[in-house]
């Protein structure tokens, strides 16, 4: 687990550069100006992140008979939203305010899942047994799906196609940049989740499938919302 707890602090100083440099470089192009530096804002996310995060993982671990406390990165992710949300809501604010945690939460990732795999059985993450040449063995003498490495290299794809756009001036991809984050990352983490031994809740999905298949609606719902705001704003 040290190397898990190592991972974790690579993943976070990762997307801590990775936000220094698209954010100094890249403008980001929103009509939105200011809420994402707010206290408040910063205040509603990081509950929502922590709170998604304990709830969703710890929820997981008890439906799997494993009655410890977990966390999930699925949960931050759907918990912060919730969480920023909210407060755009009670703030009375429009549009995207997420753009600049694209590059960084997906390099965070990307990173993290290596700590996941090192980290082997007891982190829970593993995949199901498989006959596939790339098959791990973690400890119990099965080879198994390494879904966290498929995960991590998902995202190093999103990434790259993510920096390429915005590096190019791509508008779609700077002003719906957060939706399609999260939309791509509930895509690919369902299609995992099939490769994950977690029991299922609702016929053959879990938990997760779930969580992700919700995700990837607000994903699609916001970016036509976000379509329509912009369009309604009036040109500088």
């Amino acid at each position: 687990m040290l190397v898990h707890t190592a991972f974790d602090f690579a993943a976070w100083f990762c997307a801590w550069l990775m936000g220094t440099a698209v954010g100094r470089r890249i403008q980001f192009n929103s009509p939105v100006r200011g809420p994402d530096t707010a206290p408040g804002y910063f205040i509603a996310l990081s509950l929502g992140a922590i709170g998604g995060a304990i709830l969703f993982g710890s929820a997981n671990m008890t439906i799997a008979g494993l009655l410890r406390l977990g966390h999930s990165i699925a949960g931050a992710i759907a918990g912060g939203i919730v969480g920023v949300e909210f407060y755009k809501w009670f703030k009375g604010i429009r549009g995207s305010t997420g753009a600049r945690f694209v590059a960084p939460l997906a390099v965070g990732i990307a990173v993290g899942r290596w700590g996941c795999f090192f980290a082997g059985l007891p982190d829970f993450t593993y995949g199901i047994p498989t006959t596939l040449p790339w098959g791990v063995d973690f400890g119990d003498g099965i080879p198994r799906h390494p879904v966290q490495i498929y995960e991590s290299l998902a995202m190093l794809i999103f990434l790259t196609i993510y920096l390429h756009a915005i590096a190019h001036g791509r508008a779609f991809f700077l002003r719906q940049g957060f939706y399609l984050f999260v939309g791509y990352y509930a895509l690919q983490r369902f299609l995992w989740e099939f490769l994950k031994p977690y029991p299922a809740v609702v016929g053959p999905f879990n938990l997760f499938h779930i969580l992700c298949a919700v995700m990837l609606c607000y994903s699609i719902l916001m970016t036509r919302l976000n379509h329509e705001f912009r369009q309604a704003v009036p040109k500088l």
